[in-house]
């Protein structure tokens, strides 16, 4: 595999935990490496280290050994405000609760998204809410607050504000875990849409096995161990 394909290069990444006087290996010698404008999937059971593999891909936690390597950049010789930086700029996350700014209308939190992101241009930020709005197909829906709408409409309004910054990559945690099954299956065909349309890679984690033929790539975790499937 060309390396210059590859957008993340987790190496023999492991996660321990001190559990009184045990230790409790959330991670074990997990490699995987995620190549540019894909879609991967981690599947597994909760409790499984999906989520923690997420955060240590996120530099928002540190492996207890191994690293990561993101565009050819090693996260052991990042600083705290370097990892923000790549955080807020080069990343966009999803989760699974509805994370939208509850007294915002959509277009109002994809701003917000954007205003964080640095982008001062009043003009450039307009421009880019329409476009983001269009593709995850809510342009009607602009003015309308999150109470206002239903909770696969709110997670494609969060999922407009995690990509109107043009991330690199974008860390999804359990996107369609709080969805019934049509409306997951939309939020995964936009996934499907935005890997080919924005170049974004996509990384995200579900339990859901319907889901996996609309991946790339997919692999599963158990006791911390990863697999491909």
């Amino acid at each position: 595999m060309d390396n210059l394909e590859n957008l993340i290069e987790v190496r023999e990444v492991s996660r321990c935990f001190k559990t009184g006087k045990e230790d409790f290996y959330a991670l074990r010698n997990v490699n995987i490496s995620v190549k540019k404008g894909e879609l991967t999937m981690l599947k597994g059971r909760s409790g499984s280290g999906k989520t923690t593999l997420l955060n240590i891909i996120s530099a928002l936690d540190e492996p207890t050994t191994g690293d990561v390597i993101f565009d050819g950049k090693s996260y052991s010789g990042l600083s705290e405000k370097e990892k923000e930086s790549l955080r807020r700029y080069r990343m966009g996350f999803v989760f699974q609760s509805l994370a939208l700014v509850p007294f915002m209308n959509s277009y109002e939190n994809v701003d917000f998204g954007l205003r964080l992101a640095g982008v001062k241009d009043a003009k450039e930020r307009d421009q880019r809410i329409k476009k983001v709005l269009s593709m995850v197909g809510m342009s009607d829906r602009s003015e309308h607050m999150p109470i206002q709408m239903s909770g696969g409409e709110q997670q494609r309004i969060a999922i407009a504000r995690a990509i109107a910054h043009k991330p690199d990559v974008l860390i999804a945690d359990e996107p369609t875990g709080a969805l019934d099954t049509e409306n997951g299956l939309i939020v995964m065909k936009l996934f499907q849409e935005l890997t080919k349309a924005e170049g974004i890679t996509i990384v995200m984690t579900s339990h859901d096995p319907n889901l996996i033929e609309l991946c790339n790539n997919v692999y599963e975790m158990e006791g911390g161990v990863l697999s491909e499937v």
